[in-house]
């Protein structure tokens, strides 16, 4: 796979010069603390530009309109939550239960400006925020990011999901308990990888 840098995910996504900066700090203090803090896989910190960067900005175009919270859920690093929130979604809410990974948003919050809210939190101990989106990496399989992301959803919410290469086997999994409508759409960075955008979201009922 060819290099990409942050002038590549700026011919991209089409973000501002103002944007790209402020990317471009964030992606300087993630490999400043990964040398000290196992924030990501340290392999990627050799393609993040479109490993982390591009990965999750993809998703900013599919997140609806409104003033209703666009929710994180596990967090980790930020993404894609705070890209996100860089990128200009407002308001994004990051779910995190590890101290030490919210300690560096917090500072890649500040730095960037993206105006985050941050909860160090178990997600299931969540209040519920009625999120217009719910958006999720690396977090959990899709039959528990359902169980979690279903009471923090507003009526007509969607959820969108990056998966790898095993989302035909989640989504038969999920269908088990769950009635959805997915739209499965193809990954701009990773040609393994798939976005699920998930509506009309209901527990089945019944055997």
């Amino acid at each position: 796979m060819k290099p990409f840098n942050p002038q590549d995910l700026q011919a991209e996504t089409g973000i501002t010069n103002l944007v790209l900066e402020r990317l471009m700090a964030y992606a300087a203090l993630l490999e400043k603390w990964q040398k000290h803090k196992n924030l990501v896989s340290g392999k990627t910190l050799a393609c993040m530009w479109r490993r982390h960067y591009l990965d999750s900005a993809q998703l900013e175009p599919l997140v609806p309109p409104g003033p209703e919270p666009v929710l994180d859920l596990g967090s980790g690093a930020g993404f894609p939550g705070l890209v996100l929130a860089i990128m200009g979604v407002a308001p994004v809410h990051l779910v995190e239960s590890d101290g030490k990974k919210c300690v560096f948003l917090a500072e890649a919050n500040r730095i960037t400006g993206a105006n985050a809210i941050i909860h160090n939190s178990r997600i299931e101990e969540l209040e519920p925020l009625k999120a217009r989106a719910v958006v999720s990496r690396a977090c959990a399989p899709l039959p528990q990011l359902l169980e979690y992301a279903t009471p923090l959803l507003k009526p007509k919410g969607v959820c969108l999901f990056l998966k790898g290469n095993k989302v035909g086997d989640e989504l038969t999994e999920s269908e088990k308990g769950w009635t959805m409508s997915v739209t499965r759409i193809d990954s701009r960075s990773d040609p393994s990888g798939t976005i699920l955008k998930i509506e009309e979201i209901s527990p089945r009922h019944g055997p």
